[in-house]
């Protein structure tokens, strides 16, 4: 049911501008999938789609060409505002964020599915990576940096 679901909204999206998750749940009601918006949301992330601008100003659900590299770039830019100083601790990488901003830098952070990091643990304004080793947290630390400045 899930797959004909799914390609159900990639064909609805492609035929209609589809702006909310309210209009998208009401159209796939409309062709007999009986969802409700919690699942709605729930397949947009799955399906990895993205709103995109039109050229009026507003907005629509879209299949992304390469979401890998879509999402890359918005998760660097997620960091690159969050992020105010890193530091090491043997295999730990500290990261001081704006206050508030922890928890999403953490999310970009274990999104980016980077193999040196094995998870990451964020507060309010301190997000801890645990690291496999020490030399990798230091090249961990270093690769970010330059991630933050290639972006």
């Amino acid at each position: 049911m899930k797959i004909a679901r799914h390609a159900q909204i990639i064909k609805l999206i492609q035929q209609y501008d589809i702006e909310t998750q309210e209009e998208l749940a009401r159209r796939l009601n409309e062709t007999g999938f009986q969802v409700t918006q919690a699942t709605v949301s729930r397949d947009i992330r799955q399906l990895k789609l993205m709103k995109i601008t039109k050229e009026d100003g507003h907005s629509r659900y879209a299949v992304v060409q390469n979401p890998d590299k879509e999402y890359a770039a918005r998760y660097v830019r997620v960091l690159r505002d969050a992020l105010i100083s890193m530091d090491l601790a043997e295999n730990i990488l500290v990261i001081k964020t704006v206050s508030g901003m922890a928890m999403a830098a953490a999310a970009a952070l274990d999104d980016l599915n980077w193999k040196e990091i094995v998870g990451c643990i964020a507060g309010d304004n301190t997000i801890m990576c645990a690291i496999r080793s020490k030399q990798e947290a230091l090249a961990t630390m270093s690769k970010l940096q330059k991630t933050l400045e290639s972006f």
